[in-house]
């Protein structure tokens, strides 16, 4: 069975007869861009699907950290969003996270994208971060940690002797602009945190473990 993400269907269920084959295993390599028709007797029958290769991203599976990327992407996707509910937002932030990657493989291009890419997906499935002011002072400014327990900001001021107990806020999340390696791995820290606490949680090892695997290529490329 497959699972392919469309702009106006969400994610959409289909059979490919021969999906395991020489011809067809490259073409539903996870990220590809594919041309999908479906066909079903009845709505409870599992629809046939017939794919057309359009753009082909397999040639990125060849180099880590890249792999362990777009898998990651692909599968966190594929796990937490139900079917058949479009998330239109999630299709073209998806779309701009892979060309991402493929443009520019080493991780400071693209990582940034795709932590930007967790905190959407948490808010489009009812889970988002308020990142605009501060839980214990109300204020906008200095924010710089995330409460693990409510998901809103805290200030400098306001983290005062708690800093241990809170997650980072780095500062691409909340002013833009380029961010340094601990950002990057802050950000992904953070997205972590929620999405295992709010998504991911009872979904089995294998999810947790394509996370753990891009992480540890990630860390590995920092240092």
């Amino acid at each position: 069975m497959v699972r392919a993400l469309t702009e106006s269907d969400g994610l959409q269920p289909g059979y490919v007869r021969g999906g395991r084959s020489r011809a067809l295993r490259p073409v539903l390599q996870p990220s590809n861009l594919v041309l999908g028709e479906w066909r079903s007797r009845t709505e409870e029958q599992l629809a046939g699907l017939t794919v057309e290769l359009i753009h082909s991203r397999a040639p990125l599976f060849g180099e880590p950290l890249p792999a362990a990327a777009l898998q990651w992407a692909t599968a966190l996707t594929a796990t937490v969003l139900p079917d058949a509910q479009p998330y239109p937002r999630l299709y073209s932030a998806l779309d701009g996270v892979l060309a991402a990657i493929e443009a520019a493989p080493a991780a400071r291009g693209w990582a940034v994208a795709l932590v930007r890419y967790e905190l959407l997906l948490l808010a489009e499935l009812g889970f988002g971060l308020d990142l605009e002011h501060c839980a214990a002072t109300g204020r906008n400014d200095d924010l710089a940690f995330v409460s693990p327990k409510s998901g809103v900001a805290v200030s400098r001021v306001g983290a005062e002797g708690y800093e241990a107990k809170l997650l980072r806020l780095p500062p691409f999340l909340t002013a833009g602009g380029a961010a340094e390696w601990d950002d990057i791995v802050d950000g992904l820290r953070l997205t972590g945190h929620f999405l295992q606490r709010d998504l991911l949680i009872g979904k089995g090892a294998e999810i947790g473990a394509a996370r753990a695997r891009l992480v540890d290529r990630l860390m590995r490329a920092v240092a």
